[in-house]
């Protein structure tokens, strides 16, 4: 028996040179290397009007990727939510659900996934009301539940195709505020540590005190998700890391990219102290090292978040690095 179940978050990122087409078929390659090595989850994400990132609609992609896939679970990570009309989002994942059945994951979360100028371009020029996110939730679930609440304006109204299953429901987000909605509506909870290294133990007990058992859910459940590059030692797995560093801080600072950028280029940028700083403390959201270092900080990780199921984000330049770094985890722990 595994001592941890993982699952893995891919953004589809995009290295220096590589094509976004590139990007998307390793994305591919990763699922089928994944499920092989045991891992419970594949989720991919949602980012709009980005040079770096090519998964821009997860549903898609979820749909290809369950193709080429079959066993491991395959879902969002997340769909944002507020973007959408709800009844959208749930034919989209009954039809998803209903070519695979047992094996969807509908995440959800409400950041936007893009700057500014993309947001207004999906909402077509209208504000976005992410204060109607409960309500959007509410209406989700009860499109997915055949459950519409009798005052509900579309009461009657059902969800295309009408499935015996339904995707499992998880809340994502890296706020208290996302921690108390997911325990409010009784859902699993995904705490996501790779994008706030800063309360995520503390939010995600916050969100098992309060939980409200549901339909969907009798007990609190929760994932935390991290960034995590593994090589065979400490020292290789800080050159392949520091890729994704210096990446995390073009972004933090406006910088133009073109996509994650070498160890090479990396080694060679001239960090500011402020910068350095910046560096050191953005790997509070990361487990970097060699395979046994990475086991110890996955092991300490499952007991500050109370879970027996982390899930990892891996970002780096050349794509064998992050293939090798799956399968070092893999052994350690599967």
């Amino acid at each position: 028996m595994s001592i941890l179940k993982l699952s893995v978050l891919d953004q589809s990122p995009i290295a220096e040179g590589m094509s976004p087409q590139e990007a998307l078929n390793n994305t591919v390659e990763l699922a089928k290397h994944a499920e092989k090595l045991g891992f419970e989850r594949f989720w991919v994400s949602e980012h709009h009007d980005s040079t770096s990132l090519a998964g821009s609609s997860p549903e898609v992609l979820i749909a290809h990727l369950a193709q080429n896939t079959s066993r491991i679970r395959v879902g969002s990570g997340g769909v944002m939510l507020p973007h959408y009309s709800s009844y959208k989002v749930a034919e989209n994942f009954r039809l998803l659900e209903g070519l695979n059945p047992n094996r969807i994951d509908l995440g959800l979360g409400r950041a936007p996934g893009g700057m500014p100028m993309a947001t207004m371009a999906l909402h077509d020029g209208k504000p976005r009301d992410v204060n109607r996110y409960p309500e959007q939730i509410d209406d989700l679930l009860g499109y997915l539940t055949d459950s519409l609440p009798d005052a509900h304006p579309y009461q009657g109204l059902t969800a295309a195709p009408m499935i015996k299953t339904m995707p499992e429901v998880w809340m994502l987000g890296s706020s208290p505020s996302s921690a108390m909605l997911a325990a409010q509506k009784g859902l699993p909870y995904t705490f996501a540590q790779f994008i706030n290294g800063e309360g995520g133990p503390q939010y995600t007990q916050a969100y098992r005190n309060n939980f409200v058992p549901s339909e969907y859910l009798k007990e609190p459940k929760n994932i935390v998700a991290v960034f995590a590059i593994c090589a065979e030692t400490d020292e290789e797995a800080e050159r392949v890391a520091s890729s994704i560093d210096l990446s995390i801080l073009m972004i933090e600072q406006g910088m133009r990219s073109n996509g994650t950028p070498s160890p090479e280029k990396a080694a060679a940028y001239q960090y500011t102290p402020f910068e350095a700083m910046r560096v050191r403390e953005n790997r509070k959201r990361m487990v970097v090292g060699g395979p046994k270092k990475v086991k110890e900080k996955l092991l300490a990780l499952s007991e500050q978040y109370q879970t027996d199921e982390i899930m990892l984000v891996s970002i780096t330049y050349d794509f064998k690095d992050k293939l090798k770094s799956f399968e070092l985890i893999a052994n350690e722990l599967l």
